[in-house]
Order: C-alpha cells, then structure tokens, then sequence
C-alpha cells in the first residue's frame, strides 16, 4: 500500500525489529532502554501486525497492534485491537503517513473480525480524525498523608498484610487482576508474557526512588489483594518528607482495600502518596477526611474505535431498555456508515442496518466515547456533537449506554 510516490507500507519482518523500534524510541524522545525491557518488548510484539513505513531504504513510519479481549458492560470479553508503537519520523511528517497506517490497521482489524480497537494516545489530538474517541479516563493525586486520616470499614483488622519479593508473588497478583477483569468494563484480560510487563524495574527510570517493592494482603489464608509501590526518602528543614509512589493496587473486597491504603499511608518517614493511572472512581476518594488536601485530577486514558458497529453494540449489554436507530457517519470506515438500529436490555443486545428514520445522528467517534459506559451520549449532545431527531431518543438512549461501574483500563501496552 503506498502513501505517496517515495513511501512503502509493509508487514514488519523479525530481522527488522531492532531498526523499527530504533526509529519508534527516537520518535518519542525516549533514552535507552535496558536490556531487560528491550527484550519483553521483542518478545510480546506480533510481527504479523505490526507496520513499518519505508522511503527506500529508511523506515520512517512504524504502527502495531495486539490481539486482546476488553470488558464491555455486562461482563463480556470482546476481541480489541491494541494499537501500539505509532510513530513517524520527525523528517516526514504531514506526508500522509499516519493516515496510511491507520488505514491499512483498520482495514486489517476489519479484517480478522475485531469489533473494537483501542489506544492510550501520547497526544490526544491525533486519532480523533480516524474514529476514536476517549471512552475512559484516569485519576491521579499527590496525596498529603502526614494531615489526611482515613476511615476504615468493618472487616479492615481482618486482613494480614505482608511483604513480598514481586516476582515471588506474582502469580498471586495475576489471579486477584483476573477476577477483577469481568467486574469493569474497559480492563483487558492478560495475554500471556503481558505479567512480565509489572516486574520491569530498571534503575534508570526510578528517579532516585527504591527498586519496586510489592505487599501483599491476605483472608485466612487467601491472598485478596496487593500493592506494588516505590519510596523515596527525603529531608527537608522540618525533617524526613519522603514520598511513595504507587505503580498499582488490585483488591477484591473493601476490607482489603482499605487495609492496602492504610499501609501506603503509613510507611514511616514518607509524608506524601502519588498515585496515577487510577480508575476515576477509586475508593480512597471516600475514605478520606480531606479531599481538598489529595489534590487529585482527571485526565483522558483509553481511546475506543468501534471497527464493527453492529456487532461491537451488540456485544455488550444495557443497563435500561432501548429501541433506538442511529444514523452514523464514518468516513475512514464507511462499512460503518448508515443507519443502525439497537435493541437491547440487561440480558442482551442486537444491532442490525435498518432503513428506518434515524432517531440519534453521530460520528463513531462519539459511539466510540460513549461505548463503555462512562461518557454520557446526553454530555456529548451537549457539546453538539450528538443530534436528537426523535424526542426522547437521547434520553432512552443516554440511560441505556451507561454502566453502574465506571470504565478503567489499568493494562497499558
């Protein structure tokens, strides 16, 4: 597939890996990279989809993608696209070369009958244009635990904490993450090789801080929940102000969660907690005696592509009856085009072209956002980017998208 007269799309060949992810650093300004992570990174990316662009001799465009399957609402595992390692050579921008990659991935998810494909996007503003919109967001906070208490739930006490090497404990922190997996929408069950991603620990990228630490929670015997986090000790004018830094926490109860905060929040000679990449609705926010004093933010995380409309809706399922026909636009997919109409409840969905009058008219970037539950179609109509044709459409319609638990994708790739 050409992009212009000079550059050549091509499926990436194993002996080229070592250029193509050259290239891809280079283009995100990134350092070298440690062996160890140089390696996993070989190891887990899939050479059938994965796009080098060539201008004769020079890789200039690299693009790749990885088989996963996300929790929609309802609990149901549905085949996505990761797409990962997009870059283009500082040299050939506005070349048209991203727009080629993209193009041919969506023709090739298309293809393999992927009805979804996501992306975190270093730069937001970029994949709007070919149909992603942003479907989950994440929390983050710098959390002043020397003048913030907590309030504990009933059973808190039960639970034994206790520490771990992290490669010891992981198969332990796998099976807690994969019961979790069914209960939120947006979090991707773990391909194989993907548990290795959590142990990468190089020194170079720690910042001062300690080598990853983990802690581990257990019920009688059973492991509920664990912590994975740094510390960095510090001294200022009033004594030690240390801070830690946590990469991740999973629990599979309220009790256990709230026992893990309570040990973040009293590693002694630490006075601040910085979390990041938490769900928008993390417990912590209301265990807490002074919000104001976590200063926590929300930013954009998780871009969603619905690749196969019909069956990407008919995938999951909807918190409130619906009967509604859409009129979608999608210029980059056109077999996306048209009139759709959804019918769906609790237990189920179909989603099938109609020739009715549209009752809603969006782009898939919208269907995209609001697909997993925690953007609402009325907000986006809001905004003029949704249009009401029946009256009362947007409402029903609102209603039924929405999930009762706030989409997350806590896996990057």
């Amino acid at each position: 597939m050409a992009t212009d007269r000079a550059t050549e799309l091509r499926v990436l060949r194993p002996e080229e890996w070592d250029g193509w992810w050259d290239n891809l650093v280079r283009a995100f300004g990134a350092g070298p990279a440690s062996p160890e992570e140089r390696e996993l990174d070989k190891s887990l990316t899939e050479f059938d989809r994965s796009l080098g662009a060539w201008d004769g001799d020079l890789l200039v465009g690299t693009a790749g993608a990885f088989r996963f399957r996300m929790t929609v609402p309802g609990g149901a595992l549905v085949p996505a696209a990761g797409v990962t390692m997009v870059s283009v050579a500082a040299t050939h921008r506005r070349r048209g070369v991203l727009t080629a990659m993209m193009r041919r991935q969506l023709d090739d998810v298309h293809a393999l009958g992927e009805p979804l494909a996501v992306l975190t996007a270093s730069e937001p503003g970029i994949y709007g244009r070919f149909g992603y919109g942003a479907g989950t967001f994440q929390l983050q906070a710098s959390i002043d635990t020397g003048r913030v208490g907590l309030a504990l739930p009933a059973g808190t006490d039960d639970i034994r904490l206790r520490y771990a090497q992290p490669a010891d404990a992981l198969a332990s922190c796998e099976a807690v993450y994969a019961a979790l997996v069914p209960r939120r929408p947006g979090m991707l069950a773990r391909q194989p090789g993907w548990e290795r991603v959590a142990l990468l620990d190089p020194e170079s990228e720690r910042d001062g801080a300690s080598a990853l630490q983990c802690v581990v929670a257990e019920r009688d015997g059973e492991v509920t929940g664990y912590a994975r986090f740094r510390t960095k000790l510090d001294w200022g004018p009033s004594g030690h102000d240390g801070k830690v830094t946590l990469e991740d926490l999973a629990a599979l109860d309220p009790a256990t969660e709230a026992a893990l905060w309570r040990f973040l929040f009293g590693i002694d000679l630490m006075t601040t907690l910085t979390v990041r990449g938490r769900p928008v609705d993390d417990a912590w926010q209301y265990l807490v005696s002074d919000i104001r004093r976590c200063t926590p933010r929300v930013r954009d995380s998780c871009y969603v592509r619905l690749v196969d409309v019909g069956t990407a809706l008919a995938a999951r399922t909807y918190q409130a009856p619906v009967d509604v026909v859409f009129e979608v636009e999608d210029a980059f997919c056109p077999w996306n085009a048209g009139r759709w109409r959804l019918t769906g409840d609790t237990k189920g969905a179909s989603c099938e072209r109609t020739t009715d009058a549209a009752d809603l008219t969006l782009s898939v970037r919208e269907l995209g956002a609001a697909y997993l539950g925690g953007v609402s179609l009325l907000s986006l109509a809001g905004a003029g980017r949704v249009r009401e044709l029946r009256k009362g459409a947007l409402t029903e319609a609102s209603v039924a998208f929405g999930s009762p638990v706030v989409p997350w994708l806590p896996h990057g790739f």
